[in-house]
């Protein structure tokens, strides 16, 4: 689409989509992406913590990946353009200024599904494989959530059988929708079923996806306001599918504050009340649910956003994200400090909720 103009940054000419996802997803994807040096996993002195971001103790649960391996795969579809680059020493960098101790790696959209069953079990595989080198040569830096090949089914069972047994994520990071369908679909839920049983943390991350086109597309770019039209649609599916009721020990994390799920919340309290099945698909009710999820705060740490969340929810829910390298760290913490939340609650949200998830970091 030639008339998307994207906040982040700019590129001279336009790509062409991968197989299986919208053009302006793609473009979108690349376009978000700031522009940084490529190189492979191994250590350097980037590891130690710079004396000016603090001790670090903050946990990053939005926190995105480009593997070299995902970059050399783009321009077998995309002819004459250049992906942009990520760098675990970048990444380093702008967690030490921001006393971030550890990150919680997710891949960035659209990660693996490109119409191609084989295409996405391999690269999902090479992603999380990759995602495991970087926790390995900075250790205590990186934590994992892993990519499944969604919409497959049988090669995601046993990609969380991998991720979990013999890579130790700590969890899974997954896209709000695959093929048109989104995370409550019944067709996934022997990957919940699965993830359930494991009592799985899954953090999930918005799209543009080619079902709702940006209407306003000439004026402002689709992150603003689709990606969290995108969120609050995923959490709706797993409301009213039953599936946030029927997989209660799934653990799931939503981007951007929930979107504008919380700006939305009585339109869904009466779509609950006129729901057939009600008792079935939503036995504790639309509030229990919704005060089970926990919700990050990367692009939603301004007033009204933590506003309009607080009042459905406790701050045990809410976690710090950052959305790097989309945004950069220092953006989180200002938002979160300038709200005003008691020293106790901004220690929680910083890092005490996200240890309550993950006990492993408690050290």
């Amino acid at each position: 689409m030639k008339n998307i103009i994207n906040e982040k940054a700019s590129s001279a000419a336009e790509p062409t989509p991968l197989s299986g996802v919208p053009r302006r997803t793609f473009l979108a994807s690349l376009a978000a992406l700031g522009a940084g040096t490529l190189i492979s996993g191994c250590a350097t002195d980037a590891s130690t913590p710079a004396a000016a971001g603090g001790e670090p103790h903050r946990i990053d649960v939005h926190h995105h990946l480009l593997p070299p391996k995902y970059v050399a795969e783009l321009p077998q579809h995309v002819k004459g353009e250049n992906p942009p680059r990520w760098s675990p020493a970048s990444s380093i960098e702008d967690m030490d200024k921001n006393g971030i101790a550890t990150s919680m790696t997710s891949l960035m959209q659209p990660q693996v599904w490109f119409g191609d069953v084989p295409l996405g079990r391999r690269l999902a595989r090479e992603s999380n494989d990759y995602a495991a080198t970087l926790a390995r040569d900075y250790p205590g830096r990186y934590g994992i959530f892993a990519t499944l090949p969604l919409p497959d089914v049988d090669g995601s069972l046993r990609e969380i059988e991998y991720a979990i047994d013999v890579l130790k994520a700590d969890g899974f990071g997954l896209m709000t929708s695959y093929a048109g369908k989104y995370l409550g679909e019944p067709a996934f839920w022997p990957v919940w079923e699965e993830l359930n049983r494991r009592k799985a943390i899954v953090y999930n991350h918005p799209l543009s996806v080619e079902c709702c086109r940006n209407p306003v597309a000439q004026y402002i770019g689709n992150s603003a306001i689709e990606y969290a039209t995108d969120t609050t649609r995923m959490i709706a599916s797993l409301l009213f599918s039953g599936a946030a009721a029927r997989f209660p020990d799934i653990r799931w994390i939503h981007s951007h504050g929930g979107g504008t799920m919380p700006f939305l919340y009585s339109r869904f309290t009466r779509q609950e009340a006129s729901t057939k099945n009600r008792e079935q698909l939503l036995p504790n009710g639309v509030l229990f649910e919704v005060k089970k999820f926990y919700y990050e705060t990367a692009q939603a740490n301004h007033p009204g956003a933590l506003a309009a969340l607080l009042k459905l929810v406790s701050v045990s829910q809410v976690m710090f994200g950052t959305d790097f390298p989309y945004r950069p760290g220092a953006e989180a913490i200002g938002g979160l400090t300038a709200y005003g939340f008691t020293p106790a609650d901004l220690a929680a949200i910083d890092r005490g909720n996200a240890v309550r998830l993950m006990p492993r970091w408690k050290a």
